[in-house]
């Protein structure tokens, strides 16, 4: 894991209200890919939960540049300190490729875990798909 991940995600977790409907960037993230590239990602927040995590928004960016095996990921607050990823964004990451469960994923501060120990009971291990 780059040693900067957190550092390049807290330049973008600065939360905005862009009007009386939707906060933005009140979260940010950061992945570096298998290849060694980093892709960031901020939160939108909207007053009838259409918005989406900042995790999401960075797999985005991943994707459109044709890229979908994280080595590390990471999410901060406002405040600078590491937030673990939702559900939903661990979903999301772990069905992109079974490698990605590999990942390392810093939930606290100075923790880091793996993706797969963040899914302990995952369904589709026992699944005849490729993934």
């Amino acid at each position: 894991m780059r040693k900067d991940l957190k550092e390049i995600a807290g330049q973008f977790a600065k939360s905005r209200m862009l009007n009386d409907f939707i906060e933005y960037g009140g979260v940010a993230a950061a992945i570096e890919t298998a290849e060694g590239n980093v892709y960031t990602g901020i939160s939108i927040d909207t007053a009838c939960s259409m918005g989406f995590c900042a995790e999401h928004s960075a797999v985005a960016e991943m994707l459109k540049n044709g890229e979908h095996r994280i080595k590390a990921v990471v999410a901060v607050g406002n405040d600078g300190n590491a937030v673990p990823p939702c559900g939903r964004c661990r979903e999301l990451m772990s069905q992109l490729s079974k490698e990605n469960l590999n990942a390392v994923v810093e939930v606290k501060n100075g923790v880091f875990v793996t993706l797969k120990e963040l899914m302990p009971y995952d369904w589709k291990e026992d699944l005849d798909r490729t993934w």
